[in-house]
């Protein structure tokens, strides 16, 4: 069963998508959507869904470094729950407090340019949250 892993802000869903078996995460693509409307993303994702045979989703979690859910948080559990009802998969909620630090930090080490980084780096963090959960199964 493959797992898609999305990192969902308020204008683009970066999206990763697991191997088969379930060991590595692969950047996919990042959706522009708008977060006042949860469906806008429904029809991309519905494509890669059906492509690649999804049978879960992991959504980031941004947390507070406190361990408390603010805004940002609350935004990605009502997205956990339309892509639940909307998919009809399971979905599971993953921490991801710094993964777009580090994702911003892997990148420019590999010395990419700003406008290079700003069109991959949700991508980027949608695979550094599925690789964190692949990892910790």
């Amino acid at each position: 069963m493959k797992i898609i892993g999305l990192d969902v802000g308020s204008k683009t869903i970066g999206v990763a998508v697991s191997d088969a078996l379930g060991w590595t995460a692969q950047g996919v693509k990042t959706i522009r959507w708008d977060e006042n409307d949860l469906s806008s993303a429904d029809e991309e994702l519905e494509k890669i869904i059906s492509e690649h045979e999804i049978g879960k989703a992991i959504i980031g979690l941004p947390k507070n470094m406190n361990g408390t859910i603010g805004e940002r948080g609350e935004a990605s559990q009502r997205y956990a729950n339309h892509i639940e009802k909307v998919f009809q998969i399971p979905v599971d909620l993953w921490d991801e407090r710094l993964t777009t630090m580090a994702a911003e930090r892997v990148l420019l080490e590999a010395d990419m340019s700003r406008s290079k980084r700003k069109k991959v780096i949700d991508k980027m963090a949608a695979v550094m949250i599925l690789q964190g959960y692949l990892d910790q199964k």
